[in-house]
């Protein structure tokens, strides 16, 4: 065992040798006696954490030329003691620290200094704990837009505490898009309040929310950037229990003020601030990826992400992308729906576990919770990766995402409650992949689309099977349960697959549940359920769709056009149920029966 088996414990010393004795204190000086002992492996090397969890100093960073792969044929596993039995112990991997020193205020509000940290979030027992926000919009009868950020008539503004912390949220300035961007300063006199943005994401901002939407009534009702949908981090919003304000108004002596809920103490309570970015990274080069390495049973979480402050806001485009400045491009909608600019390029939003060009690396049965940026990121160069029986919730941004890899598979997931800051993050994300599959996962509670696969030169063989979707497009519109944009691959052999999923309750209006984008090619969709969504899918987008072929599916509802469909889309052996008693239609039917009741998370031991 002393060789093939490394113990962690949160009672060890890093001076022992990993005995079950004498355990290790942590990951990292696990992670050194592994680097020793892979050259010459002989069987898979295990590293065992006993119960606790582990404040990470440092990202815990997998590197094939450092001997963190495993060699021979044989793996390095990372799991808690007794993973796979009854007495699998819990074990949390997490980048936060422990904010202590809480004192309470007259008015009810508890007070905690932090030095120079800047949290976005706060956990406080395991539960999150949000900014304050204010959904009153910016004060007077006249608010101007302007090159520098806002004036309104309205004296109100000049009062509110920690101007250089209040953060702008944009809710649907695109329908499938939020932007968030930061006040710089508010001046003012009695009779109108300069409001000035930070930049460049202002500037950013401007160049790049501009168009026209009239959702096909001719008539443009819409502003981008007229003014803030909510407003955050500011004393003066810190009025709901259960919120919290970053006060930095002294550099490096920054302060959190927190209103607990009613059943909270603070000082009684684990209070955890998220600071570490990156929780677990693993990479390799095209010639020498990280490999067979085993990521088990663990809980990852506490990650944070300082993007915003950086460059003064988060400009969100489309999927897991915003806009970091450059080119820009107009797009005209369909229609005469108006139209819309786009950056030429963007910026993917980071995973707080993220791997690159590394192979036949599993990650099963692990939690990804309480994380500020995106979970899970399977970047460029990866190849045969298993992303297999995990659960991810309470994340700022997107669940998991591949992008530029292949031959990967995603199966038996739980993704939930995903993109609590950053709202048009995804699910499930494929991004100029090639051969992934994504099968029996269950997306549910996300506030835009479940999964969304994007397409282009790369881009083949996408096959979504038989996943349970529901309760999609919570907060934004113009998505889908699943959505597919650009071309798939070169013919049907090498296209995209849409089989076998169950889509339902896709929520907010102008949705589809099935949703084939921006000049899709090369898709079959066939045999899938989809109720309860504004129109289960489209057929006419710009630029149009390309040999897409619709077969098999059942639905509650005709698709617009279906009598005249496109030459290049194929409509064929569709079945449309009544939305009354659709669930009873569907038991009825062999056919639908057997893809509901396939739908979904299958009971297994992952990994």
């Amino acid at each position: 065992m002393a060789d093939t088996t490394i113990i962690v414990a949160p009672w060890g010393s890093d001076s022992s040798p990993g005995t079950p004795e004498r355990p290790l204190a942590t990951p990292a000086a696990a992670q050194r006696l592994v680097r020793e002992r892979t050259a010459t492996m002989a069987a898979d090397l295990v590293v065992q954490f006993r119960a606790g969890t582990y404040l990470l100093d440092d990202t815990l960073d997998f590197q094939a030329g450092q001997g963190d792969s495993g060699t021979g044929g044989h793996r390095v596993v990372y799991q808690p003691h007794g993973y796979g039995t009854a007495e699998q112990e819990e074990v949390v991997l997490s980048g936060g620290r422990v904010i202590t020193g809480w004192e309470r205020s007259d008015d009810g509000t508890w007070s905690a200094p932090i030095g120079d940290l800047e949290p976005r979030q706060l956990y406080c027992d395991g539960r999150r704990i949000g900014r304050a926000v204010s959904t009153a919009g910016l004060p007077g009868s006249s608010v101007t837009k302007t090159e520098f950020g806002y004036v309104t008539d309205s004296p109100l503004p000049q009062e509110w505490a920690d101007a250089d912390g209040i953060e702008f949220v944009y809710t649907g300035i695109y329908p499938w898009a939020q932007a968030r961007c930061a006040v710089a300063q508010i001046t003012g006199d009695a009779r109108s309040t300069r409001i000035v943005m930070a930049q460049p994401a202002w500037d950013w901002a401007r160049r790049l929310y501009v168009g026209e939407w009239n959702g096909g009534d001719g008539e443009s009702s819409w502003e981008p950037l007229a003014g803030p949908s909510e407003m955050e981090n500011s004393r003066t919003f810190l009025t709901e229990p259960g919120t919290f304000v970053l006060d930095r108004s002294v550099p490096g002596s920054h302060v959190l003020h927190y209103l607990p809920r009613p059943d909270e103490r603070p000082d009684a309570a684990v209070v955890i601030a998220p600071v570490l970015e990156t929780l677990i990274s693993g990479s390799g080069t095209a010639e020498r990826p990280l490999a067979d390495l085993t990521l088990r049973g663990l809980t990852f979480a506490h990650g944070a992400w300082s993007g915003i402050r950086t460059t003064g806001g988060h400009l969100h485009y489309h999927g897991d992308t915003h806009y970091v400045g450059g080119e820009v491009m107009e797009v005209v909608l369909p229609a005469g729906m108006g139209s819309v600019t786009v950056p030429v390029d963007s910026e993917q939003l980071p995973a707080n576990v993220a791997f690159s060009h590394a192979a036949r690396v599993v990650l099963a049965a692990n939690r990804f919770t309480a994380l500020g940026a995106g979970a899970l990121g399977i970047g460029p160069g990866c190849a045969e990766v298993i992303v297999r029986g995990n659960t991810v919730d309470d994340v700022s941004g997107s669940g998991i995402t591949l992008r530029e890899a292949r031959d990967c598979l995603v199966e038996d997931n739980l993704v939930h409650d995903i993109g609590a800051e950053y709202r048009g993050a995804p699910a499930i994300l494929l991004a100029e992949t090639q051969d992934v599959v994504v099968r029996h996962n269950e997306v549910h509670h996300v506030p835009h689309a479940g999964v969304v696969v994007t397409g282009g030169e790369q881009a083949r063989g996408a096959h979504i099977i038989a996943n349970l979707i529901h309760h999609t497009m919570t907060v934004l519109a113009d998505g889908g349960g699943v959505y597919v944009s650009a071309p798939q691959g070169s013919s049907f052999a090498s296209g995209a697959v849409i089989r076998g999923n169950v889509i339902r309750d896709t929520l907010t209006s102008y949705n589809f549940g099935l949703y084939t984008d921006y000049g899709a090619a090369w898709v079959t969709i066939a045999g899938n359920v989809v109720h309860r969504g504004d129109t289960p899918v489209v057929l006419e987008v710009a630029p149009p769709l390309r040999d897409v072929v619709f077969i098999g599916n059942f639905w509650d509802d005709q698709p617009a056009g279906q009598d005249d469909p496109p030459d290049t889309v194929i409509l064929a052996g569709n079945t449309v149920l009544p939305k009354e008693g659709f669930e009873q239609a569907l038991a009825a039917d062999p056919a639908s029966a057997d893809i509901v009741a396939s739908a979904g998370r299958r009971s297994r031991q992952a990994g």
